[in-house]
């Protein structure tokens, strides 16, 4: 029986889902799909000075709505909105909080305008929060998270780890089943 170490059992819980269930399925997502609003009233990206919402942040030409505190109950987000969350609040700011990556935020970050540049956006921040993690190694998991995470910086590492692989999860499923309602409600 092979001996794996933790680091690379957390590694490989998110890389099957990503390589086994989730990244083919994302191939061959349209434009229109992309920024698709199955419901009135959806928070999406949208182009400079269309937003809806309290708030549009981003630095390009396309803005992500936002409002501070959300409302309740929540407005029903887009695939181009999920998918933005993810890029950003998910996977970039931590690998520029813990990994070295480029500072980003919500505000400054410049939105897709397309799904393949999106996808591209994904595939590059996850690549980064993957190395990010084999960075740590074994010894690094139990350091604390550290100021970025707010209320759980004295959390472990691999705390935070857990927790991202659960966002990935949970957030990109939604965008599968977002293709899903977009292809059977297309028919």
């Amino acid at each position: 029986m092979s001996e794996y170490t933790w680091n690379e059992l957390l590694r490989d819980q998110i890389d099957w889902h990503w390589t086994q269930q989730l990244r083919e399925r994302l191939e061959g997502l349209s434009d229109d799909e992309y920024l698709w609003e199955p419901v009135p009233d959806c928070w999406n990206i949208r182009p400079r000075g269309t937003g809806t919402a309290p708030v549009q942040a981003g630095s390009g030409d396309m803005t992500i709505d936002f409002a501070f505190p959300a409302p309740e109950p929540a407005p029903f987000t887009t695939i181009a909105w999920r998918l933005g969350h993810v890029i950003v609040g998910v996977l970039a700011m931590r690998n520029a909080s813990h990994f070295g990556g480029p500072a980003v935020d919500y505000d400054s970050f410049e939105y897709a305008t397309t799904a393949q540049q999106a996808l591209d956006q994904l595939d590059r921040e996850y690549a980064a929060w993957l190395a990010g993690v084999e960075s740590l190694g074994e010894d690094r998991l139990s350091d604390p998270c550290g100021d970025a995470e707010g209320p759980y910086a004295e959390d472990p590492l691999a705390r935070l780890v857990l927790h991202i692989n659960r966002e990935l999860i949970h957030h990109l499923s939604e965008v599968c089943l977002l293709r899903d309602l977009y292809v059977h409600t297309r028919t």
